[in-house]
């Protein structure tokens, strides 16, 4: 079966993997995934991504983190812009989730960044997701 939306894929496997109070999950390895667990990992909502080989495309292994409690930290995880219907912005029409307390995540000519990230570097490009 052929996969259309990698990213969507990916998504959808920390947002159930965080939900179920998983240690980890497994998604498929391309450069986007990786720049999206990148910044996952930097605003803290996850401990940290393993590339691992297989002979294939390879797999990335997602580390989750939870709450002191073990509540989870990502409440909610979107994905904006989609193959059917793709969604550009601005720096200047940058959405901020919760008022600042979440990220948008932005695919950009500089790579995968978050909307903090954008706003320093003056660059606008597709709204991949937002995660609060």
């Amino acid at each position: 079966m052929t996969m259309n939306d990698p990213i969507a894929d990916m998504l959808t496997r920390v947002r159930n993997a965080a939900r179920n109070r998983d240690k980890s999950v497994n998604c498929l390895n391309s450069k986007v995934c990786r720049g999206i667990a990148a910044i996952l990992q930097s605003e803290g909502y996850i401990d940290g991504f393993d590339v691992i080989e297989d002979g294939r495309q390879g797999q990335i292994r997602v580390r989750l983190k939870y709450g002191p409690r073990g509540e989870q930290l990502i409440t909610e995880l979107q994905r904006q812009s989609k193959p059917g219907c793709r969604i550009y912005r601005g720096v200047e029409d940058l959405p901020k989730p919760l008022q600042g307390l979440g990220v948008s995540i932005v695919s950009t000519s500089r790579g995968v960044l978050s909307d903090r990230q954008c706003r320093e570097q003056r660059v606008g490009g597709e709204l991949l997701a937002t995660v609060y």
